[in-house]
């Protein structure tokens, strides 16, 4: 149990990290993009993505939040499935990270 909670702390640790960069992205864009309107057809799409990465580690901890749910709520442990959550949280981190 303690493994787990060392890789949802370094999941939740991922997902902040991630946001606020992006975040960070976002607004500069944002400015950069309120000079003209080609501006922002020259970046529009690359702002999308930025969204979407926000979405994704909103997904994220929504599941994080579950897993932690049910942990709490479950004497048994986790499931097969709440496994396969954390292993694809974990996952997305790590090629998030590698794509950076």
């Amino acid at each position: 149990m303690k493994k787990l909670e060392e890789y949802i702390e370094k999941a939740t640790t991922n997902i902040r990290e991630d946001r606020a960069a992006t975040k960070t992205l976002l607004m500069n864009l944002l400015k950069f993009m309120q000079i003209s309107d080609e501006r922002h057809k020259e970046v529009g799409l690359i702002a999308a993505k930025y969204l979407e990465t926000l979405q994704r580690s909103n997904e994220q901890l929504v599941k994080i939040a579950a897993l932690v749910s049910r942990k709490e709520t479950s004497a048994t442990g986790l499931s097969d499935d709440d496994r396969k959550d954390l292993f694809d949280i974990i996952n997305n981190n790590k090629d998030q990270i590698e794509e950076e």
